[in-house]
């Protein structure tokens, strides 16, 4: 029998909170007896509790905790392809992989989520024009369906499941195992260039001589800037070093406590990115950096989320095709500035291609990610950027978000009809549930 248990549970950014019966499986067929005894309320795989919103919650049902279904199953060294449990992390990749000079094919912005999350959310990361997102590399998976069966999918053997499960937010089963191909010619260092962006379109410029010829491409902008400063900020460009030794083991900070709700605001956020603009000289500079410091900049302080205090705080995410991208991403950050709400997490990255998923968030284009703290009309704000972002085609990523509307969520994804019959056919009684799946109104959710 399943021991579950009363647990409490919030998403990233900290903004809800949830109330739920889990489970912690270590072995396959514990995972298996887990879904057997849900069989009168709905249950829903999460991993390392990564995704800002309401993805991997499940509030007043269970939830399967993965994070000890942590092992990797086999590699092939010829192929590159790796075969893990679910609740493998990028860190136990790179750990494993790069002193082989193997590397994810995509990483999200931390290092602690896991593979079965990849999945979920077909995550993305700095060198997307180059090698796409997550689900790209994904040669199999064996998904643990409502029936209580397991079944190997591959895009040849049932390729509407398998596009709904990549970015399908864990909503049409419970991922076993996976199988994906790693990336060779790794190494541990990175040769970064960094350059200060005098605005907006100097950004546009400077990312289109760069997408298609380097690997790892970021943003940072500077979300308070106006008028002829709007989008100022620091483009870093990264290529791999020929060094092969494997850099010190990190010695990471925590953040102890809850920052007081005062402690983010316009001055202050003002002042931390006029200093972290200017710690880049105005003619750039070069530097070697660890690989992993490229990827997860954020890791080195645990418990970074509560420098937002008790309330939490939103992601935004979007992207916009390149088509209306000068407009679109002007219009964005001029509501922004507009409303003084602070963000000092304010990423701008390029995209290369459409994800394999019904639900990938990927599309050709440039991707805008922000960070706000909850209250002070950030509600209003994240609805008025939907619609801008809504209004030049673009879409919201469900990884990130807390608030999309129903309608919104229609319109940005025109594969839903297609995601939605899939989830008909395998799981008709709606037994996978998130709270994103409710608000959302998917799987007939009141």
């Amino acid at each position: 029998m399943t021991r579950w248990k009363p647990t409490t549970l919030t998403g990233w950014g900290r903004n809800r909170i949830t109330r739920t019966a889990a489970a912690r499986p270590e072995r396959p067929r514990e995972l298996d007896a887990a879904v057997a005894d849900t069989r009168d309320v709905t249950v829903l795989a999460r991993g390392a509790g990564r995704a800002y919103g309401d993805a991997a919650l499940n509030d007043g049902a269970r939830v399967v905790l993965t994070e000890r279904l942590d092992r990797i199953l086999s590699f092939d060294a010829a192929s590159g392809v790796a075969v893990c449990e679910p609740g493998v992390t990028f860190a136990d990749l790179l750990e494993t992989f790069l002193p082989r000079g193997f590397m994810p094919p995509a990483s999200p912005g931390t290092a602690f989520a896991t593979v079965g999350g990849a999945v979920a959310a077909d995550v993305h990361g700095k060198n997307h024009d180059r090698h796409g997102s997550f689900g790209d590399h994904v040669e199999w998976f064996d998904l643990l369906l409502a029936d209580g069966s397991t079944r190997r999918i591959t895009p040849e053997s049932d390729a509407e499941l398998f596009a709904a499960t990549i970015g399908g937010m864990g909503l049409t089963g419970i991922v076993r195992a996976v199988a994906f191909r790693l990336l060779p010619r790794a190494t541990p260092w990175v040769t970064v260039r960094e350059k200060r962006i005098a605005d907006l379109d100097g950004y546009l410029e400077s990312f289109a001589q760069v997408r298609d010829s380097v690997t790892f491409s970021v943003g940072w902008i500077d979300a308070l800037a106006r008028g002829s400063s709007l989008g100022q900020g620091i483009l870093e460009t990264a290529e791999f070093h020929e060094d092969r030794a494997m850099p010190a083991p990190p010695r990471p900070r925590r953040v102890p406590v809850d920052l007081p709700s005062f402690a983010l605001n316009r001055l202050s956020v003002r002042a931390f990115n006029e200093l972290y603009r200017r710690r880049v000289p105005t003619a750039g500079r070069e530097r070697q950096r660890s690989f992993s410091k490229l990827l997860y900049p954020l890791d080195a302080l645990h418990d970074w989320n509560r420098i937002y205090g008790r309330r939490g705080f939103y992601q935004f995410q979007c992207v916009l095709p390149d088509r209306t991208a000068r407009a679109g991403l002007r219009s964005l950050l001029e509501t922004i500035a507009g409303t003084g709400n602070p963000s000092f997490l304010a990423v701008l990255k390029t995209l290369g291609r459409t994800g394999r998923g019904h639900l990938s968030f990927p599309m050709r284009g440039h991707t805008l990610a922000l960070d706000f703290p909850c209250g002070g009309g950030a509600d209003e704000l994240l609805h008025r950027l939907e619609a801008i972002t809504l209004e030049y085609g673009g879409r919201i990523y469900l990884a990130k978000d807390s608030l999309l509307s129903r309608a919104g969520f229609r319109a940005m994804y025109p594969e839903l009809p297609r995601f939605e019959a899939v989830l008909q056919r395998v799981d008709p009684g709606a037994r996978f549930m998130s709270d994103l799946a409710r608000r959302l109104g998917l799987k007939g959710a009141a």
